[in-house]
């Protein structure tokens, strides 16, 4: 059974950077294509970054997405926060290899991991 554990999460300062983790066990990274969603107070959840066997890591604004086959773990590098990035972080599996910011695609999800920025 694939099982998702977010980590990282945390209070931090506006300016700092965080590095949030989703390991995964039960399936192998290379198989898999493996997003991270944010999902803001009020707010819908909204598709961040993915992964999967073509796109080792990934860049969009402060966001980058990279992976570990050894640990099998996903990352996400949150830069230069804003109180605006407060939120839950959510991992994601899809089981075929295709990224998508439909979240409605992805078959497993994480627990997710609270991000607060507040000074």
């Amino acid at each position: 059974q694939l099982r998702i554990v977010e980590s990282g999460g945390g209070l931090v300062q506006p300016g700092e950077s965080l590095k949030l983790s989703c390991t995964l066990s039960g399936a192998a990274l290379d198989s898999l294509a493996v997003g991270w969603f944010r999902q803001a107070p009020g707010k819908e959840r909204e598709a961040l970054l993915c992964v999967n066997k073509g796109i080792v890591d990934s860049e969009k604004d402060r966001f980058y997405i990279s992976k570990d086959y050894a640990k099998n773990t996903v990352y996400l590098q949150i830069n230069s926060l804003q109180s605006a990035d407060t939120g839950v972080y959510y991992c994601a599996v899809k089981l075929t290899w295709s990224c998508t910011a439909n979240s409605e695609a992805y078959d497993y999800w994480g627990q997710g991991t609270e991000v607060t920025v507040s000074a």
